[in-house]
């Protein structure tokens, strides 16, 4: 069994990464620090907004230790929806990490899962 990087470093890579490939963000959230799930909220500072969250296991079809994504909201989503489904997801889990991003090409900077 492959071991995934730590919440805490995954997202301070993702930060970095964000940077250097000209986007922007921020933590809003610091969840678990071992193993805590990471949602990324991005939003494209068009009146549109993404949420990003950990794919079902359902979805991984290796354990290669990557750390794997899904889009939580639809097309279309504004801010204000995306922050409503962020809410419902803190209700479940408290200890999650959430990072904040804006990019107006609407980058997600993730690996998804293949659905």
């Amino acid at each position: 069994m492959s071991s995934r990087l730590k919440s805490s470093i995954f997202v301070a890579a993702y930060i970095r990464r964000a940077e250097i490939e000209g986007g922007f963000a921020v933590l809003r959230h610091r969840g678990a620090e071992e193993a805590g799930a990471i949602f990324v909220k991005v939003d494209r500072l068009d009146g549109t907004a993404a949420l990003y969250g950990p794919a079902p296991q359902s979805l991984i079809t290796a354990d290669d230790g990557i750390r794997r994504f899904i889009r939580l909201t639809p097309e279309g989503t504004t801010p204000l929806d995306a922050e409503t489904r962020l809410q419902r997801e803190f209700r479940f889990d408290p200890d999650l990490w959430v990072i904040e991003a804006e990019d107006r090409q609407g980058r997600h900077f993730l690996d998804l899962a293949v659905e």
